[in-house]
């Protein structure tokens, strides 16, 4: 089921951040210490439903995922939609970080492109619905709590998304090896948003062809790639430095 989440921090985030999202919440019966009990104040707190439930229902529950004796139950998946983002967009009053996904496949990657850009304080995170991972519950996990932090959108056409993004002035770099310009040469001090390609094939054609400027990470070493979450984390706080210091 996609619309589960489970462990504790995760779930922690998820009761705090969006409690009106939580349908209901599952406890380890045989869990009893201070994390499960900080958990059950928060449920508390934010009047959520919530049942202790055995080591087997959990289990069951979770998909035999690591759950640390926690799991939840969405009301609907939290997926901001194509419409309302944009219209976020265009009524922003400063200048927006967005992290574009070229078909990520590898759930993991999703997850810590999610927990990237939520650290680095992105607007929100863009995937593409075709040969792409979807927010299941081990991405929430990966994510450390940041899928429940960090708007997802989920667009059928990534190529018409992001020139419906360029019409509202937002500037979209493409991170490509054969780029000739530098990531550290990029503008982020206005809107901007960074495209990462695939874990095997990088950008596809025509959405290198739609963004504004491609841009290269310098490789020093041997290695022909990095990691799509690494290649995220080092463009944003790129960003992010640029907006300290420079804007």
């Amino acid at each position: 089921m996609k619309n589960i989440s489970y462990g504790l921090y995760s779930c922690l985030a998820a009761i705090r951040q969006r409690p009106f999202h939580i349908k209901e919440a599952y406890l380890l019966k045989a869990r009893q210490d201070k994390r499960i009990q900080e958990i059950q104040d928060e449920l508390l707190r934010a009047n959520v439903a919530y049942r202790f439930v055995t080591k087997k229902e959990l289990q069951c529950i979770s998909g035999n995922g690591n759950h640390q004796g926690v799991a939840i139950i969405y009301r609907h998946l939290q997926a901001t939609s194509e419409a309302g983002f944009l219209e976020y967009c265009a009524n922003a009053r400063h200048s927006l970080l967005l992290l574009v996904l070229d078909q990520i496949v590898d759930p993991h990657n999703l997850g810590a492109c999610l927990r990237v850009a939520e650290a680095a304080g992105a607007n929100a995170v863009i995937g593409v619905q075709r040969r792409s991972a979807p927010l299941t519950p081990t991405v929430r996990k990966v994510s450390c709590g940041a899928a429940e932090r960090v708007p997802f959108i989920v667009t059928k056409n990534l190529t018409r998304y992001l020139k419906e993004l360029q019409q509202l002035s937002i500037w979209v770099y493409g991170t490509q090896l054969t780029a000739k310009k530098l990531l550290y040469n990029a503008d982020f001090c206005r809107s901007a948003a960074v495209v990462i390609g695939s874990e095997e094939a990088g950008l596809r054609r025509l959405t290198a062809s739609t963004c504004d400027e491609l841009v290269r990470l310098p490789m020093c070493g041997e290695m022909a790639s990095l990691n799509a979450a690494v290649a995220a984390g080092i463009s944003l706080f790129e960003a992010v430095r640029q907006r300290y210091t420079g804007c």
